[in-house]
């Protein structure tokens, strides 16, 4: 039987790489929704590859624009907007997946939707759940959710972990530590006295992963990082031991440590659509069309520990492990607000992590136990984000 699947974003690097899954395994999987923000000419082209029962635009005008090129087309596809349209998304009837691909702050709701209709969360979008933590995984537990994760670092970690629960709640029988892999960005080896005059385009240029902007930039600053390990404690347990290994080659993804001494590590080209196909067909496999390791030409793989006077901003994440729900919701609503102004090249570089620690300073930490809640939370770190970044200026 086809399963019904609604990507959340996705005009983005990872939409992109889910639909080329699904084509590959049309017989399995059926597109019923696609949503994006404001990218009518690549959700028009997806409605012509992939013709989705529903296409939504979270900018009503562009919805407006894409409506008008689906009639123009000849195309059965129901076009709604808005972002209300974006958050029930999820609603839509009979869907089986959600590919949660949304970038940022704006995926919390429209994943949370998804939870709430008890479907097969594939969640890429790790901001929905450092936001709101563990008012995210006792949503899940209570609508009876499946939750996948897509990004490749916790999709190896789960891999490499025990037989997981039959909605996939993670076994961590014997398990000692997990080791966390990143490449360490474009910027691993630079000199410190240059970072402050890095610019985008150098830190959007990853040495081994084609993703977008912001990811990019958060890659580069090891933030990325930081927010894996915040959502790697919600996915895996809060006592568990997770140590940051940094791996430039990006061939092993991430492992996990056993008490007898064994590590398990999973390992692959660096190719989104290997974590995207095991969620999708998890517990079974599926053809990825993804080049497989060719051990003979892999060469050395290097293994090293984080200078976190390199990586202020993995600094600040570890800082906030300590704190309440309502900690990390800063941290990534800051990290938001201070990438887009560097991408504006309204700061510097390393005034990213700056702007984050001031904005966490400044902060009064109160206690959040409602997505109502961290919504609001989320809202005033921006503003007193952009504040701060006013006043440098």
């Amino acid at each position: 039987m086809l399963k019904n699947v609604c990507i959340l974003g996705s005009t983005g690097s990872i939409g992109w790489s889910s639909l080329d899954v699904i084509l590959r395994n049309s017989k399995r999987y059926n597109v019923s929704v696609l949503t994006a923000n404001t990218n009518v000419e690549k959700l028009y082209e997806q409605c012509v590859i992939y013709k989705p029962q529903l296409a939504i635009m979270a900018c009503e005008q562009s919805a407006e624009k894409l409506e008008k090129l689906i009639k123009q087309g000849g195309l059965e596809v129901e076009v709604r907007g808005g972002k209300n349209a974006i958050n029930d998304a999820a609603k839509f009837p009979q869907l089986d997946i959600v590919i949660a691909a949304i970038v940022g702050a704006a995926g919390l709701l429209p994943t949370i939707t998804a939870v709430r209709q008890g479907l097969r969360i594939l969640l890429a979008n790790k901001e929905a759940l450092v936001m709101s933590g563990d008012i995210f995984m006792r949503e899940v537990e209570k609508y009876g959710a499946t939750l996948l994760p897509v990004d490749s670092e916790h999709n190896a970690i789960f891999q490499s972990l025990p037989q997981p629960g039959e909605k996939g709640q993670p076994n961590l029988s014997g398990v000692e530590k997990i080791l966390l892999t990143g490449s360490g960005g474009p910027f691993l080896k630079d000199d410190l006295a240059c970072l402050a005059d890095k610019t985008p385009e150098q830190a959007c240029a990853h040495p081994n992963w084609d993703m977008g902007r912001k990811i990019s930039v958060d890659s580069a600053t090891m933030m990325n990082k930081g927010l894996e390990l915040i959502e790697a404690r919600y996915l895996f347990g809060r006592n568990t031991e997770i140590q940051i290994v940094i791996h430039p080659q990006s061939i092993i993804h991430s492992m996990v440590s056993y008490v007898d001494g064994s590590v398990i590590a999973q390992m692959g080209n660096p190719d989104m659509k290997t974590p995207i196909a095991h969620c999708l067909a998890w517990p079974e496999r599926i053809n990825a069309d993804v080049r497989p390791l060719d051990f003979f030409q892999l060469g050395n793989l290097e293994f090293e520990r984080p200078e976190l006077e390199r990586f202020p901003c993995l600094e600040l994440a570890y800082s906030v492990c300590s704190l309440d729900t309502s900690g990390p919701c800063v941290l990534n609503a800051a990290n938001e607000i201070a990438v887009d102004a560097f991408l504006n090249r309204e700061i510097k570089f390393t005034e990213i992590s700056q702007i984050i620690e001031e904005t966490l300073h400044q902060t009064v930490f109160r206690e959040a136990t409602t997505i109502e809640r961290i919504l609001e939370v989320d809202a005033q770190a921006r503003g007193l984000s952009l504040s701060i970044i006013k006043e440098r200026k």
